[in-house]
This record gives C-alpha cells, sequence and structure tokens, in this order.
C-alpha cells in the first residue's frame, strides 16, 4: 500500500507537481495548507501549478505521449472539470484503476452517491478522485433588491426592470458556460434526456432553439447591452461589488460568505438559489498515465478526501467548498469537525429546490461553439 510509514520513508523529500486553476487567492491558499500537511506526514511536497485554462494541461500531456514520453511526465496529479476528463479519457491520457483503491474513498459511500463515479455523465472508471462538489447558487444585494428573481422566466423580467443590471461570462469560462447548461436544462424540460446522452446535431438544434430565443430577449438587457461580457467569474463579482450589476451568481455558495467576510462583496449580501432548478457537480482530480511520482500523488488524493482535509477546505474563512464525503460513513468526532457557525450571506439549508445534474460533456463545447457562432466574440 502507497499510504504509510514505510512507503513514505521511501518516498522522502518527494514534490507532487499539482496542476490546476489558479484563479482563486482562496484555492491556492488552500493547497497550500494542503502542502505543510502532507510535507509534514509523508515528506511530499505539493507546488500547485497555477493554471488559468485547465486545458492547457490536456494540451501538454498530449504532446508528452505523442513525443513518446510514458514514464516522465511533468504533471503528477490534477484538478481537471468534466469537460477535460472527457478529452483525456478520450485519448488514454489517465492512469486507471486506482481512485477506488484509495483508502479514504469509501467515505464517499460511492455506492449510495453514484456521483462520485460519474463526471458530466461520463463514468471515471476508477481514473479521478472526488475532491468537492457544488450547485450554482445566486446573489444580490437586499438593500437594493427587495425581491431577486426565482427563475429564468422572472430573470428576463427583473432584466427589463433593470436594464443593465446583470450579465453573465463568456462561455469560454466555466461559470458562463455553466450559465447557459442551466439555461439549456430549464428551458428545455421535455427534452431534457437529450442534454445526458452524447450531443447530435438534432438535438443541438432542438436545445438551442429555446436557449437562444430567450438569449435573443435577454442579451439587450444585460449589462452593456449585451455588446461585451466578463472574461471571467472573478469579474463578475467586482461588477456585483462595485454595484455595476445588481444580481450575480456562483458556482461555490460559500464563496459568498467568504467573500462578505474578506470585505469583498457588501454586508447586505444574500445568497439563495433557483426554483427552476440549480446546476450541480462534483469535481474531479486525476493522475495522468506518464506521472514520474504515481505514488506520491496518490497519497495526496487520499489526504484530500480526508476527514481532516475536506472540513477544512469546507469551512467558509478557508474555501468553502462542499465535502464529498458522507457524514455517515465517518464517526461522530470526525462529524463534529464539518460544524461550521452560520453566516448572515450563507445559503439557507434546504435552499436548492431541484439539483439538475450535468449534462453529458459533450455538450459544453457544442453550447460554446453555437453561442459563438450566433453572437460573435463579444469581448
Amino acid at each position: 500500500m502507497f499510504i504509510g510509514a514505510g512507503w513514505a520513508g521511501k518516498a522522502a523529500a518527494t514534490t507532487v507537481q499539482f496542476f490546476g486553476w489558479g484563479g482563486s487567492p482562496q484555492v491556492n491558499q488552500y493547497l497550500q495548507w494542503v502542502s505543510e500537511q502532507t510535507q509534514a506526514r509523508y515528506d511530499i511536497k505539493v507546488n500547485h501549478v497555477k493554471l488559468a485554462d485547465t486545458s492547457d494541461a490536456v494540451t501538454r500531456v498530449l504532446g508528452e505521449k505523442a513525443a513518446g514520453n510514458s514514464s516522465r511526465g511533468s504533471i503528477d496529479l490534477l484538478w481537471i472539470n468534466g469537460e477535460n476528463f472527457a478529452a483525456m479519457k478520450q485519448h488514454n491520457l489517465l492512469l486507471s484503476d486506482w481512485a477506488e483503491q484509495l483508502p479514504n474513498f469509501a467515505l464517499t459511500r460511492p455506492d449510495e452517491n453514484p456521483s462520485m463515479r460519474m463526471d458530466f455523465g461520463i463514468a471515471t472508471d476508477g481514473q479521478e478522485a472526488p475532491w468537492g462538489k457544488a450547485a450554482l447558487v445566486f446573489y444580490f444585494n437586499q438593500r437594493l433588491v427587495s425581491e431577486p428573481p426565482a427563475s429564468l422566466a422572472e430573470l428576463l423580467e427583473f432584466a427589463r426592470q433593470n436594464p443593465g443590471r446583470f450579465t453573465y461570462p463568456l462561455p469560454d469560462d466555466f461559470l458562463g458556460i455553466s450559465f447557459l447548461k442551466y439555461a439549456a436544462l430549464s428551458l428545455n424540460a421535455a427534452n431534457r434526456q437529450l442534454l445526458y446522452a452524447p450531443v447530435t446535431d438534432p438535438a443541438l438544434a432542438t436545445i438551442t432553439g429555446p436557449l437562444f430565443t430567450y438569449l435573443d430577449k435577454l442579451h439587450p438587457l444585460l449589462w452593456q447591452q449585451g455588446e461585451f461580457f466578463v472574461r471571467q467569474a472573478s469579474m463578475l463579482q467586482q461588477l456585483f461589488s462595485d454595484n455595476e450589476i445588481l444580481l450575480a451568481f456562483s458556482f461555490t455558495a460559500a464563496e459568498i460568505p467568504a467573500a462578505v467576510s474578506r470585505f469583498d462583496l457588501p454586508q447586505a449580501t444574500r445568497t439563495y438559489a433557483m426554483h427552476d432548478g440549480s446546476l450541480s457537480n462534483v469535481h474531479f482530480v486525476a493522475i495522468p498515465f506518464n506521472s514520474a511520482r504515481t505514488d506520491a500523488a496518490k497519497t495526496v488524493a487520499n489526504f484530500l478526501l480526508s476527514p481532516e482535509a475536506q472540513a477544512y477546505k469546507q469551512r467558509v474563512s478557508v474555501w468553502g467548498d462542499e465535502t464529498v464525503l458522507s457524514m455517515e460513513a465517518l464517526s461522530k468526532e470526525q462529524q463534529q469537525q464539518f460544524q461550521t457557525q452560520s453566516h448572515p450571506a450563507a445559503l439557507a439549508p434546504g435552499a436548492y429546490q431541484q439539483l439538475l445534474a450535468e449534462p453529458h460533456a459533450s455538450w459544453a463545447p457544442a453550447l460554446r461553439d453555437a453561442w459563438y457562432a450566433r453572437y460573435g466574440a463579444r469581448l
């Protein structure tokens, strides 16, 4: 087994190259804490290589495979999204059959929680270990908005009454494409099953019909009249903080009270979930097929799944990322680590009316391309 003093001694002073999105100071600081913990416990340092786009890591591993590099890869552990997982799995770029061997994987109770084995509608087949989960939430300033919209239909009416005070990021951004997927699911309730199968041209035409009809009405009412869109989710939060927009959204509910506590958002900010559904997913870490330090990478992945690391990650003051562990699988002492104080800006318990699973991974690029074909760059 790769976990334990015997193995750790053989892997002394190992550095795991962890590639992942680097756009969140909270995530970056959390991974620094992880490195401190794994160094103390296993003599393994975690070097967070910060990415602007995870697809850059996919391209790197693909290039290494083409060059015949099968055992000296530059990436040991990768924070990956479903779209990139699908691409890496298709090209056999990931280490197989390791995730469920992690001792802490059992704490997710995967047989009772099938989302621990599915990523954007694709079976993980032991190639990824779950790390956290999240769902789309919206937030508003209660001093400026008394009744925020609770559905897409109400959002359109809200935009009519408050022109220029809402927007969403470009679909190149994770949050931007998430908004499109949420809208596609909500506007196509009768044909929702199409989104959970690989995309086809007829299916895309069926789904984008109602979606584009809605967006055609919404765009002229957006910030900058829909002629320009922000590039990143962080810019959306900044627009809200500057009171340029009245309504914004995030894929991490606890990110909102954390931002309020840091005074990055107004004290009157409140978080809620749409009544017509909240897009939700689990995010994972993977090991490239040619990692030079697979045992060390597995040890780090197992620590990321430990109750201690998961509870620390879930703290609003740290990251606020929801745990993937099943509370029923933990001892009472371990469960107590997850008890956190409430915050006025936090999402209320039971706020999610309906959780919408992520569409099949093939839909993200299809919706993105269709959006650009219809609306252009809008930079």
